[in-house]
């Protein structure tokens, strides 16, 4: 099963704080609305690849929810994220013929600043080293804005890579596997769809995030237009996230 990245979600508690600094470093955000819920919302940077950034915010606690725990346990940054599966339903009842305990699919969505409703499916897995699937019900490009939105002044066009805090990279191996369908080596980077790919990091070496935050993204890489700048952004303006940037080979 090949599945791209659909969206990568930091966890953040003032959103306007972070939109503004966010813009300061280039990139093109739009408010996103707020969830069904009504206990969170968003903003998003949106790639030229499809992927984007989720910035969310909670209104009030949510003690059920892993990413309110995160946040509030261990502060702003990286919590989960979501790739994009062809049939949900599908999808999920082939990991789980696969041996993967997951979770849904389970309605959600977001009301757009526009008044523009959206729906999704989801399904978790138990474990935080694993993403979670995102398909829609709606349009996505309703969810996921097109056009100039797209285009961000720092260069950015998508979303190259992510890291993985793992408690045992052997085992998340193994899930990964169960999730997309094929055999994963712990050691090497775990290919997605449209070139993207994610790498396990064992306790050597994210021993400080799996102690703060648990199993999860710890770092994104960014592909960047040729001749934009390069090397980590600014991590006081990234709520603490690192950021890597990379060329592409594509303009």
């Amino acid at each position: 099963m090949s599945l791209s990245l659909d969206h990568v979600v930091i966890a953040v508690r003032d959103l306007e704080r972070t939109v503004a600094d966010y813009q300061a470093l280039g990139f093109t955000v739009v408010p996103g609305g707020e969830h069904t819920h009504g206990a969170s919302r968003n903003a998003l940077i949106v790639f030229a690849d499809g992927a984007y950034v989720e910035l969310i915010a909670f209104r009030r606690p949510n003690p059920e929810f892993r990413w309110w725990r995160v946040l509030s346990e261990a502060g702003d940054g990286l919590v989960d994220f979501a790739l994009l599966p062809g049939d949900i339903a599908a999808d999920v009842a082939a990991a789980k013929a696969r041996g993967l305990e997951l979770e849904g699919p389970t309605d959600g969505g977001r009301l757009r600043p526009d008044g523009q409703r959206l729906e999704w499916r989801t399904a978790r897995a138990a474990t935080s080293d694993l993403p979670f699937l995102c398909g829609d019900v709606t349009p996505r490009q309703l969810r996921v804005p097109e056009g100039d939105v797209r285009r961000h002044p720092n260069g950015a066009l998508g979303i190259a890579g992510i890291e993985i805090a793992v408690a045992d990279a052997g085992v998340s191996a193994r899930r990964y596997g169960a999730l997309l369908g094929t055999a994963v080596d712990p050691g090497a980077p775990v290919a997605l769809g449209d070139g993207q790919s994610v790498r396990l990091l064992g306790p050597d070496r994210a021993g400080a995030a799996l102690a703060t935050r648990g199993e999860g993204p710890v770092s994104l890489t960014l592909r960047v237009a040729p001749g934009s700048a390069t090397g980590d952004l600014d991590p006081a303006r990234t709520q603490g996230v690192r950021i890597g940037r990379v060329a592409s080979d594509q303009g």
